[in-house]
């Protein structure tokens, strides 16, 4: 029997990676392509700043096509849902059924999300759903995955935080409250290695730059 065909929702980070590392080991699904948006301003995935060269090693890594939602900065929310909208409409006429998510417990998200798939074709699947993050963050680090906080939030963390490591010492070294998988927004990570890559990608850390009350870290292919 075929498997349905679903879209990894793939924000560059590690919880959109773990997810999709979790929908391959589990077989039910055959995915066949990362959705991102990306902010066509800057020419980065929306949001953790990444840039586009390191989200093609990705995919191709991943061994997933690319479907980029292009948006633009800033972004109108009426703008944001319409393309989208589409991006969704042409996933169902490629006959995708599913949507992969690697959302962990933020309530309002998963809401809004199911709410516009409603009667779309595409229902949304969230493998990583209530795990407790500080358990699932050694759980990423033990599966061989790697990652670098592209982005911070300067009112949880410093600005030294961006561009760190995802592992252990990390973990030990977050401020009390600060979630251990950054769900509530801490920070935004990129995921050079995993289970879900055939190879790993080689980056460096370039300039660190604070905008809007965010730190960012410029990963470049190294």
């Amino acid at each position: 029997m075929p498997r349905p065909k679903a879209l990894i929702s793939w924000s560059s980070g590690k919880d959109s990676a773990f997810a999709l590392h979790e929908v391959m080991r589990a077989g039910a699904f055959e995915v066949v392509g990362a959705l991102t948006t990306v902010t066509e301003t800057f020419g980065r995935v929306s949001i953790h700043g990444v840039r586009q060269d390191i989200l093609q090693a990705q995919c191709e890594a991943a061994g997933l096509p690319q479907r980029i939602v292009p948006i633009p900065y800033p972004c109108p929310n009426e703008v944001y849902e319409a393309r989208l909208g589409e991006a969704v409409a042409n996933a169902v006429a490629d006959g995708v059924t599913h949507m992969i998510f690697g959302d962990l417990f933020l309530q309002d998200i998963r809401a809004y999300r199911e709410q516009k798939l409603s009667g779309s074709g595409i229902t949304p699947v969230f493998p990583l759903w209530d795990r407790p993050t500080p358990a699932l963050a050694r759980a990423m680090i033990a599966s061989g995955l790697e990652a670098h906080l592209a982005t911070v939030d300067l009112k949880k963390l410093p600005a030294a935080f961006a561009g760190r490591k995802f592992d252990a010492s990390l973990l030990a070294d977050l401020p009390l409250g600060v979630d251990a998988c950054g769900e509530n927004g801490e920070f935004h990570t990129c995921v050079v290695a995993g289970p879900m890559f055939s190879r790993r990608i080689a980056v460096m850390a370039g300039e660190r730059v604070e905008r809007d009350g965010y730190a960012y870290c410029d990963l470049v292919l190294a």
